[in-house]
C-alpha cells in the first residue's frame, strides 16, 4: 500500500489534530452554497467532544437496533432516520418492521444523546472549516455499522473499496465518523485509511474518538478488513443544501 503513516494512534488522547489540504474540484459540479461549502479542505481527529462514556450508551443503541437484524456477511446498518437495518442479505424498515415495539427498544434519553452528540460534531466541524453551524445539514445516509470478519455475501457487504463520499453521494460536503469501539481491543484490521498519492495516512479507532474531514476527492479512503473481533462506528453526513438535509430520528 505504499507508505502509511498514523494520522492518530489509538493511544493517543487527541484535544485536536487537523490537516488542511488543497479542496478537489468535485464540489464545482454542484449547487455552492456561500459560507458552507467548502472552500478550506482537510481531515481532522478529535477525542475531546464525545466522552467514552457516551460512546458506549450509543453502542448499546446500535447494539440493541442491531440484534433485531444484521446482515449475513461481515457488514451490518442501522439506520435510525430511514430505519433501515440490514437483515440477511436485504434490508427492512425497522420502524414498519416492529411497529410499536420500537419503544421497548430506543429511549427518548437514548434519541436525546444522539442528538446531543450530533449538534457537538456539528459545531466542532463548523468551528475547523471556518463556516456557519447553522449552514449545515444531516444528509443521508447517517447510519450506525457493525463490522466484523464474516465474509462478504453481497455488494453490501463490500466496505473495504476506496471510496469518494461527494462522488458516491453528491449531498455529502462534511463527513464524520464517530467510534464506539477500540482497536486492537475489540477488533483487528478495520483501521480508516485516507489514500493520498504519497502515502496513506491511517485513523485507529477509539471509543469516543470522532473524525472528520471535507467529502470530495481530496479525501480518497477506505476502511481495512475487520480481520477478528466487532467493530461498531457511526457515520454522521453533512450537506450544505437544505433540499437534501433530513431531521434528527
Amino acid at each position: 500500500d505504499g507508505v502509511t503513516e498514523v494520522l492518530a494512534h489509538r493511544s493517543d488522547n487527541l484535544p485536536e489534530k487537523f490537516v488542511q489540504i488543497p479542496c478537489s474540484q468535485d464540489y464545482d459540479g454542484h449547487r455552492r452554497f456561500e459560507g458552507c461549502t467548502p472552500r478550506k479542505c482537510g481531515r481532522g481527529v478529535t477525542d475531546a467532544i464525545v466522552t467514552r462514556e457516551e460512546a458506549e450508551r450509543i453502542r448499546r443503541i446500535a447494539e440493541r437496533g442491531l440484534s433485531l437484524g444484521g446482515s449475513d456477511g461481515g457488514a451490518s446498518i442501522l439506520d435510525l432516520h430511514s430505519g433501515a437495518l440490514s437483515l440477511g442479505k436485504h434490508f427492512v424498515n425497522l420502524y414498519r418492521y416492529f411497529g410499536d415495539k420500537i419503544h421497548d427498544i430506543f429511549t427518548e434519553e437514548d434519541f436525546a444523546l444522539y442528538r446531543d452528540v450530533r449538534q457537538r460534531i456539528q459545531r466542532r466541524i463548523a468551528q475547523v472549516f471556518g463556516i456557519s453551524s447553522s449552514s449545515m445539514y444531516l444528509t443521508k445516509p447517517t447510519f450506525f455499522s457493525r463490522m466484523n470478519s464474516t465474509e462478504a455475501k453481497t455488494t453490501h457487504d463490500e466496505y473495504w473499496h476506496p471510496h469518494v463520499d461527494k462522488v458516491t453521494y453528491g449531498s455529502f460536503d462534511y463527513t464524520s465518523l464517530l467510534y464506539l469501539s477500540d482497536y486492537t481491543q475489540d477488533f483487528g484490521g478495520g483501521r480508516f485509511v485516507f489514500l493520498d498519492a504519497d502515502s496513506n495516512k491511517t485513523v485507529e479507532p477509539r471509543a469516543g474518538r470522532v473524525s472528520f474531514f471535507t467529502s470530495g476527492s481530496e479525501n480518497l479512503h477506505r476502511v481495512e478488513k475487520v480481520r477478528w473481533g466487532t467493530r461498531f462506528a457511526i457515520t454522521i453526513s453533512f450537506t450544505c443544501d437544505p433540499e437534501h438535509g433530513i431531521g434528527d430520528p
